[in-house]
């Protein structure tokens, strides 16, 4: 379990870690070029069923450690979100397959050991960690079978237990808390739903139709849809993963994140369909402004500092990340991939950085390239295992 694989390049089981510069690729900064400091993040890889932990400092970008989290030898795991705690003693890790319910690991940072686990619904996708490092929030995106209503699952971390599951709508995704650990937020790719839990109940404060020209406060038919009913609420984004005919895009947001502002004031939400990012007023539960972006936004992150908003473009054809400032709504850049697919996103505490994960396709290497915010431009990348997906900063 506590396996450990040194170098992208290497395959090394070991019950400790040790460094492993050597795995700087190509397309890394140049000696003398990267930051003075270290920056480090986590990222897994789901077809690879492991978890690397890449750093970028004066020698470039390099990935320092690779864990495998896989259980079954002939079956992937698929692990597909992390998240840190806010102290950078533990890091979490959803594990979307199981029998059939996935489950949420607790390791540590120091020696990658494993230290709990506890069995979530199905496919368990993004998870978020409240300021006080005492709860987690995760999506159970449910890929399974039938569209049907899912769930957010509520764990108190230090016992690993988990003490709430609210059922929400049809997908739920894009789990993240705000910085002030009031309030939760997801989307629903099926239903074109923002939903707002109260993180002391765990329970539904309020939902937000995000579907085009009907944005605002959920009606009641919306907030409570039928179990097995795939056309409850708004059109479905993605109806096309069950086999049905793919919906109208005009008709869709196909909402893929959502993501508090730095001061908790709005909530951005990834329309995929659209091409455009929605800004929702939390205060007045009110669209206050469309942001347009590249072809199919997926990821978002705010930086720290309240300045840009960075979207993950998860285009086929043109791969990048885009970076718009807030305050006006322009986009400044959009930093193409180093390969396809380009899924999460991490920025640094000091808004300096960020850590971009891709996936690549079939047998390809996942890939994180590190962007610098000032220059805009890729400054560090890395190969990893198959299909990066959540990533998350260390601490």
């Amino acid at each position: 379990m506590n396996r450990m694989h040194h170098c992208a390049a290497a395959i090394v089981a070991a019950a400790t870690l040790s460094g492993c510069a050597a795995a700087t690729t190509a397309g890394s900064a140049a000696r003398g070029e990267g930051p003075e400091r270290e920056y480090a993040a986590y990222v897994v890889s789901e077809s690879a069923d492991q978890v690397a932990r890449v750093v970028y400092g004066p020698e470039g970008a390099r990935v320092e450690r690779e864990r495998s989290v896989r259980t079954r030898p002939h079956e992937v795991d698929g692990p597909h979100g992390v998240a840190l705690s806010p102290d950078g003693r533990y890091y979490y890790v959803t594990i979307g397959h199981g029998t059939p319910f996935g489950s949420l690991w607790k390791l540590s940072t120091a020696n990658d050991e494993l230290l709990g686990r506890v069995t979530l619904g199905l496919f368990p996708a993004t998870v978020d960690v409240t300021p006080d490092g005492q709860y987690g929030f995760i999506s159970n995106f449910n890929l399974h079978g039938d569209h049907v209503p899912s769930s957010i699952s509520k764990v108190h971390l230090p016992t690993m237990a988990e003490v709430a599951r609210t059922e929400t709508c049809v997908m739920p995704h894009g789990s993240r808390i705000t910085p002030d650990g009031t309030r939760h937020y997801s989307v629903c790719m099926m239903d074109d739903l923002l939903v707002e839990i109260d993180v002391a109940t765990g329970e539904v404060a309020r939902r937000f139709s995000v579907a085009p020209g009907r944005e605002g406060p959920a009606a009641a038919a919306m907030q409570q849809p039928a179990a097995g009913d795939t056309n409850a609420g708004a059109t479905h984004a993605h109806a096309a993963h069950g086999g049905a005919p793919a919906p109208d895009a005009a008709r869709v947001c196909s909402p893929t994140w959502a993501q508090p502002s730095a001061d908790g004031a709005f909530v951005y939400v990834a329309c995929n369909r659209q091409a455009e990012v929605l800004e929702i007023d939390t205060r007045s539960w009110t669209l206050a402004r469309r942001i347009a972006t590249g072809e199919n936004p997926y990821n978002l992150d705010v930086t720290p500092d309240g300045r840009l908003l960075l979207v993950t473009l998860k285009s086929r054809t043109e791969p990048a990340t885009e970076l718009i400032e807030l305050q006006t709504g322009r986009s400044l850049a959009r930093v193409p991939s180093s390969t396809t697919l380009t899924h999460g996103l991490a920025v640094t505490q000091d808004s300096r950085y960020a850590f971009v994960s891709s996936e690549g396709r079939g047998a390809e290497p996942g890939k994180v390239d590190v962007i610098d915010l000032r220059a805009m431009r890729v400054v560090g990348s890395v190969d990893v295992g198959q299909q990066a997906a959540g990533i998350a900063p260390a601490r």
